[in-house]
């Protein structure tokens, strides 16, 4: 059937060359500009990851049930005389004009509220009053629909925080002076990922040029799997359109997605048009001299055997790979959810571009491509090049490479495992901690007034750590004084009461508020009670991961093996397979331990490593699923060609020789190049991206290079004369569904 499809789209190649371009311009269109007025852009959140727990629990306790109907942004000041006439006056006169634009519901000048009767300073102020006496937040109250203020009203009260802040500026040049606000903050969370993806584009497309030209030798041949990988990213961009109207969509899914349909694109189009060139050649050799139309003939018959061969291939390959994102089904966090499905459309549209779209081209272009290139043409350069081609000769650096592991498998096996578990010992060290202190970039416009937040306004920020007790005031003050004494909490405040529940903040050291909440949850006084915050909300996301995990790795596990039987009807190469894939794993965790936990990499990075507690969740989930995807992604590659000689009578040692050398070119070449995608894309200023690109890219470096070529080479030689067993009652399964032409 696939060769049949093969034929068939190379031999109607401009209907569906056209059906392409019609599809693409549509997901851009849509993406770009929306068919609902907003862009997917627009529709983007940066609401972070949580999960129904204890932590929000506690939140939904002491919600406001007026706060889902309006918004606020709020104007900072810190390092000013707040008596002075001229500060009085500035904001007196922008309370005024707020006052009078349509949409705003208050305006809260902290200096205008009055004391309490007994002349103490009234508890309504204090939030907005920085502790030291030099600063103060004016708030302003806006309604909302649906959640979000009109565009007018969030731009007139902007521009009139705007001026104000300026006018504080030119009285005090050395004061701060910032408008921010949670509406301000989504936008420019999502500018930055919007940039970051332009970054990542123009430093990861232009090197996987170069280093495509390299291996074909030619602009066509190199430019055609970059075409699917466009296409791939205007199809995952509609389809993340479209995922943003049934959930919410955070700017990190944008991203991650993005950077798995440009790799695996790539990766899938150069397996293809490889293997294109190598089928090519062997008809036209075969054949001998040809006329146009019969050498026509040949190339549509190349296409459909490279559709047959390798586009079976890059199937069961992009098959394992959306098992693997499947998995992510199984836990409770949106994000991860939408990175799911996203990760799964990706796949299927990368999968398309390669079985449909990279042989319409090739029925344009395919007789051209066994033409020298342009570059080829170029003296010394040329001679260079061939040297690197795509299609590997019979005997060269892999064959030989193979042959020297295989004179002590054993020994280099047990080598190249110990080096993985040495690159993966800081893992024993790794905290799991979804802290985001970092989360808002340096390149975020809202930065300062995060910053200064933070720092100047300890009440008016998120509380890390925060008590409610359903009890009477003595209780909740006894278990507030119970909690100040535990180690790392620097203070409580004495309890409020907040819709009829009494409230105390906790003050943490930095980095070890999630560790509080633990240690606060495992004794709890007889009352009804919660610890909450920030960092609890942290707690609840992580323990939700961890009771996922098993199930997610079940899934996955047990997927990919059922999928390697059907491709080799061995569950010996299974299971070998899932071992060291784990502990090639273990060793790109290792390194993203050590790179961010430990700080090493915070200089090359730029990022703070002060504030990074331990590995983010998130990050972590996301390295093991597409890092193990993209694993099989390259032991599909390797053993289809082992599977492939083998069936052609080949002994064991002999295929696995002939299987690297066959496939060993491809396999470095597209693993040079995602490498250079993701660490385009961890040049960016999200933390979260930094983190995956660089896991990511060392996990595809150490599998591509250490693994592929020595350590599985290794390890099956040393199994020769079981390597391809199963159990006789398995047979049959294989007979009936396994990979063949």
């Amino acid at each position: 059937m696939l060769r049949a499809l093969g034929v068939f789209v190379a031999r109607h190649r401009l209907s569906a060359l056209l059906a392409w371009v019609i599809l693409i311009g549509a997901c851009v269109a849509t993406a770009l500009f929306g068919v609902t007025g907003e862009s997917l852009f627009q529709r983007l959140s940066s609401a972070g990851p949580s999960v129904a727990g204890e932590a929000s629990q506690a939140a939904d306790l002491l919600q406001d049930p007026a706060a889902d109907e309006t918004e606020s942004l709020s104007l900072l000041i810190h390092g000013v005389d707040l008596s002075a006439p001229e500060l009085v006056w500035i904001l007196s006169s922008a309370t005024l004009d707020l006052n009078e634009i349509d949409g705003v519901t208050s305006v809260v000048n902290p200096l205008t509220i009055p004391p309490l009767p007994d002349g103490q300073p009234n508890p309504a102020a204090a939030p907005l009053l920085a502790p030291d006496g030099t600063g103060l937040l004016l708030n302003v109250e806006m309604t909302t629909t649906d959640g979000d203020p009109s565009d007018r009203v969030l731009t007139d009260v902007e521009r009139r925080l705007g001026t104000a802040a300026d006018e504080v500026r030119q009285v005090e040049p050395d004061a701060v002076a910032e408008v921010g606000g949670t509406p301000l903050l989504m936008d420019s969370l999502v500018a930055v990922a919007e940039a970051d993806l332009q970054k990542g584009e123009l430093i990861a497309l232009p090197i996987a040029l170069i280093v495509m030209l390299i291996i074909f030798g030619g602009f066509l041949a190199a430019g055609i799997p970059l075409i699917g990988a466009l296409a791939s990213i205007a199809g995952a961009l509609g389809a993340l359109f479209v995922f943003s109207h049934l959930m919410e969509i955070d700017t990190t899914v944008l991203n991650v997605i993005t950077v798995i349909g440009l790799g695996l694109s790539i990766d899938y189009g150069l397996l293809i048009v490889s293997r294109f060139r190598e089928e090519f050649r062997l008809l036209v050799a075969r054949v001998g001299e040809q006329t146009r139309t019969e050498r026509h003939e040949l190339m549509l018959q190349a296409v459909g055997v490279t559709v047959d061969t390798a586009g079976r291939t890059v199937l069961y390959s992009g098959l394992t790979f959306a098992i693997a994102t499947v998995g992510l089904l199984v836990f409770e966090p949106t994000i991860i959810r939408a990175i799911s499905i996203g990760a799964v459309s990706v796949v299927l549209i990368a999968i398309l571009t390669a079985l449909v779209l990279v042989p319409a081209l090739l029925g344009f272009f395919g007789e051209r491509l066994l033409m020298p290139g342009v570059l080829t043409r170029i003296p010394g350069l040329g001679t260079l090049l061939t040297r690197f081609g795509d299609v590997a000769p019979p005997e060269g650096v892999f064959s030989r490479l193979t042959r020297l592991v295989q004179r002590a498998p054993a020994l280099v096996a047990l080598g190249g495992i110990a080096v993985l578990l040495l690159l993966g010992s800081p893992v024993l060290n790794m905290n799991v901690s979804s802290g985001g202190a970092d989360a808002i970039p340096k390149a975020s416009t809202q930065y300062e007034f995060v910053t200064a937040l933070n720092d100047h306004f300890p009440l008016a920020s998120a509380p890390l750590v925060q008590l409610v007790a359903a009890t009477d005031e003595a209780s909740a003050a006894a278990w507030t004084e119970e909690v100040a004494a535990l180690p790392h909490v620097t203070g409580t405040t004495p309890p409020a009461q907040v819709n009829g529940y009494w409230v105390s903040r906790v003050g943490v050291d930095q980095n070890e508020g999630p560790g509080v909440v633990r240690e606060i949850r495992a004794d709890r006084p007889a009352f009804d009670n919660w610890a909450g915050g920030t960092d609890a909300v942290s707690v609840d996301y992580t323990d939700s991961l961890l009771r996922g995990a098993p199930w997610a790795a079940l899934i996955i596990g047990g997927a990919t093996f059922v999928l390697l039987f059907l491709m080799t009807g061995s569950v010996v190469i299974p299971l070998t397979a899932l071992v060291v894939s784990v502990i090639s794993l273990g060793a790109s965790v290792g390194i993203l331990v050590w790179g961010f936990q430990e700080g090493n990499l915070a200089g090359l990075l730029n990022f703070d490593a002060a504030t990074i507690a331990g590995v983010d969740p998130l990050v972590l989930t996301l390295v093991l699923t597409f890092g193990f995807g993209l694993a099989m992604d390259y032991e599909m590659f390797l053993l289809a060609r082992i599977k492939e000689h083998h069936e052609q009578g080949e002994s064991t040692r002999r295929s696995i020789e002939t299987g690297l050398q066959s496939s060993g070119r491809i396999i470095s070449s597209a693993a040079l190049i995602i490498v250079i995608v993701f660490a385009g894309f961890a040049t960016g200023d999200l933390l979260q991206m930094k983190q995956i690109g660089i896991a990511l890219a060392v996990a595809v470096l150490l599998d591509a290079t250490l693994v592929r070529t020595i350590v599985v080479p290794a390890v099956m030689t040393s199994l020769e004369r079981s390597l391809w067993w199963a159990p006789k009652w398995m047979h049959p399964i294989h007979a009936r569904f396994g990979m063949r032409e």
